[in-house]
């Protein structure tokens, strides 16, 4: 039994901020799903379609994140947030790929309603928690495709578990270690927004995806909407 928790001092640096929590149980990623391979495919041309011609950098779902990236001190023209860089790819015409299944889902769920969703590996967490919070002096972090662990900053925003650093820059790039595979069966998907801005979208993404998780890929799926006085979910 493990949690996903989001630590006090994350609403101190974003006071709005909230977060969807989707945890699925069974999910067979070995095979290639042709429904959520379909549903990607609509995403992908949905969103370029809504982006021509759109300066992502001022597209008004991206602004809520790089304004709260200038306000815990990370430059948002050198680190684009995940869901940024997702929809720079969709806009420049570039193929986009599909990886696997829990990918693809997330990928999806995320353009429909540009917002960023993380996916990460609950077994690799070894019963350890997985949380956001600042990041402290004995944090590590391996970035993805690579081995060495490099040093994370002192306060630096960061999914964490344990001292083992999952995502550095809050929503920025995912680590090698917990990445999603063939193995992953068992998964939580973090969905990171702010009440009164897009809550409405994260609690929306949360919904399609519990939905799809149950009903495509036949799998055990629960969710929660998490904030400063309800800051985590077990799994």
């Amino acid at each position: 039994m493990g949690k996903f928790i989001i630590d006090e001092q994350v609403f101190k640096m974003l006071p709005s901020v909230c977060f969807g929590a989707v945890v699925a149980y069974g999910v067979d990623n070995k095979i290639a799903n042709a429904t959520i391979a379909e549903i990607l495919a609509k995403e992908v041309e949905a969103a370029r379609e809504r982006l021509a011609g759109v300066n992502i950098k001022q597209y008004p779902p991206i602004v809520h994140y790089r304004t709260a990236f200038r306000e815990i001190g990370i430059n948002p023209n050198r680190y684009a947030n995940s869901v940024e860089a997702l929809n720079k790819r969709i806009a420049s015409d570039a193929p986009f790929p599909s990886i696997n299944t829990v990918v693809d889902i997330g990928n999806a769920i995320s353009l429909r309603y540009t917002l960023p969703i993380g996916a990460h590996d609950i077994d690799k967490l070894e019963g350890r928690d997985l949380e956001v919070r600042p990041a402290c002096e004995s944090d590590t972090f391996i970035p993805f495709g690579e081995t060495a662990e490099e040093s994370v900053p002192v306060n630096e925003l960061v999914y964490v578990s344990g001292n083992a650093v999952r995502t550095r820059r809050w929503i920025w790039r995912q680590s090698e270690i917990g990445k999603i595979d063939d193995t992953s069966a068992n998964v939580v998907f973090p969905i990171d927004g702010f009440i009164g801005a897009n809550d409405e979208e994260v609690r929306k993404a949360m919904a399609d995806l519990t939905e799809l998780l149950s009903s495509v890929l036949k799998c055990e799926a629960k969710s929660d909407f998490l904030t400063k006085e309800h800051n985590y979910i077990e799994f």
